[in-house]
């Protein structure tokens, strides 16, 4: 079994899902790994600070804002009745937890179930979505196996048993979709993997399942002549040697290996 992951631009609009689903969708058992849809997380940084900052008329201003988003979203992506009133009903009741959580004192316990809302949102989306169009998904909470231990690390082997339960008590399906960067401390109190702990995520469940592969892909146009940050009108590299890449990053250059979910071509990514 393989591993994909996808980040949150590759699910950051309806089209993004379509190009997702299509390369998912190639009749191959594979767990899926997904982050918070592209901006969320920010948002929900914001909200997690106004909260902190004793302003919750302006969080709740942000959630919504962000609820507005989604629901605009949701409206383009799911056409089914049905499937659409319970991806709203979800989404509806996450947000409701937000608003809720607005009007709490503020804790690093709070911050992370807020931080955790993005990527419990995009999975149940993204796997309504794959349901309407007729593919075999499960959805596999994060929270059921994925775990780390008093020095915030993954702790390995009860992530391999538990992940283990998780599969063989789920409906047997053609493609498990979980969250990404989210997870449970020592405690089992909700907290995650600190920024791009979805790439995490997706290795950790890939060395816990033995895949064969873990690919991570991405939805920019690779690698640019040079840093966009700074520099306007960079182009992107069509090719690039391995030789090459490893002097760019001797001296500094931040990049790895990815597959663009936009043109599906195996890309360096900046």
């Amino acid at each position: 079994m393989k591993v994909l992951k996808f980040g949150g631009t590759s699910v950051g609009s309806v089209e993004n899902m379509a190009n997702v689903k299509d390369i998912i969708n190639d009749g191959t058992q594979k767990i899926v790994v997904l982050s918070a849809m592209s901006g969320t997380t920010n948002s929900l940084v914001e909200i997690a600070k106004n909260i902190k900052a004793l302003n919750p008329n302006a969080a709740l201003q942000s959630i919504n804002t962000l609820h507005g988003k989604y629901t605009n979203v949701i409206s383009k992506l799911i056409s089914e009745e049905a499937l659409k009133n319970e991806v709203e009903n979800y989404v509806s009741e996450r947000f409701n937890f937000l608003k809720v959580s607005a009007k709490k004192p503020f804790t690093q316990i709070v911050e992370n179930e807020i931080l955790a809302q993005g990527e419990l949102m995009s999975t149940f989306m993204f796997n309504a979505y794959l349901k309407q169009e007729g593919i075999s998904s499960t959805l596999l909470p994060a929270l059921d196996f994925m775990k780390i231990d008093a020095h915030k690390e993954p702790s390995f082997h009860e992530i391999e048993e538990k992940l283990s339960a998780v599969l063989d008590a789920a409906d047997t399906a053609e493609i498990y979709i979980t969250q990404g960067f989210i997870c449970l401390d020592a405690k089992g109190e909700i907290s995650n993997l600190q920024r791009g702990g979805s790439d995490y995520t997706a290795t950790i469940i890939g060395a816990a399942i033995k895949a064969e592969e873990v690919q991570i892909w991405t939805d920019i146009d690779g690698m640019h002549n040079n840093d966009p940050r700074f520099v306007e009108g960079t182009k992107p590299i069509s090719d690039l040697s391995f030789d090459e890449a490893a002097e760019l990053a001797y001296f500094g250059a931040n990049f790895t290996p990815t597959n663009c979910a936009s043109c599906k071509r195996r890309r360096y990514s900046c």
